[in-house]
């Protein structure tokens, strides 16, 4: 597993004009190829009179998955420049659908893909990246005296908290960076006098 990647902050949407022609990108984070075909068809019904809705998308997070589409404007001109984009700024599990509403005026090849790459590139600086980190889940169960300070404590010191469940005893799911663990085991049993009991789980990203 990659232990990180870039992704998008929050869902939105960018606009520019050149030439009467308007150019609106919408940018949402995603996890799976079906919840970007999803977001496509969204703007799609969002803007039902424009005349392309070129869209592109990498999921995973070594980026394995990328895929790209014109929608009618000439070959390499709109899906490929917005994908190009995307990858230049290593973004992982995003999709992007530029809507064109067109003003009149020809752009030409070089005048479309500046246009539409260049809109992708404003919208991640508008809406903003995060980076998420690989974590290896680990569980902490722990008795009800000693369960606030641990939590306390575990977020203070900017633990990836995850989960707090509440029965006969407490468990504490947090996330930690593997070459943490060990030190991690260490820390929680001088806080707790060994009473408490750490659980490996499987891993995760989450932001860093």
């Amino acid at each position: 597993m990659q232990e990180q990647y870039r992704t998008l902050a929050r869902e939105g949407v960018h606009e520019i004009e050149i030439n009467k022609s308007r150019f609106i990108c919408a940018l949402a984070p995603v996890a799976t190829e079906a919840e970007a075909q999803d977001f496509i068809a969204r703007v799609r019904r969002e803007h039902p009179t424009a005349r392309h809705h070129c869209f592109a998308y990498v999921l995973g997070a070594d980026g394995g998955i990328q895929k790209a589409s014109d929608d009618g404007e000439p070959g390499g001109t709109a899906g490929v420049p917005m994908l190009q984009m995307l990858v230049r700024r290593e973004m992982r599990y995003v999709v992007a659908v530029v809507t064109r509403y067109f003003g009149g005026v020809k752009l030409g090849a070089g005048g479309l893909i500046r246009a539409y790459g260049g809109v992708v590139g404003e919208a991640l600086d508008v809406l903003g990246t995060v980076v998420r980190q690989r974590f290896r889940l680990v569980t902490v169960t722990v008795d009800h005296q000693r369960a606030g300070r641990v939590e306390n404590e575990l977020r203070t010191t900017g633990r990836a908290v995850r989960e707090v469940a509440y029965g006969a005893e407490v468990r504490i799911e947090v996330g930690l960076p593997e070459a943490d663990v060990a030190d991690f085991r260490a820390w929680l049993a001088d806080a707790t006098a060994g009473a408490a009991r750490l659980e490996l789980g499987g891993e995760a990203y989450g932001e860093a």
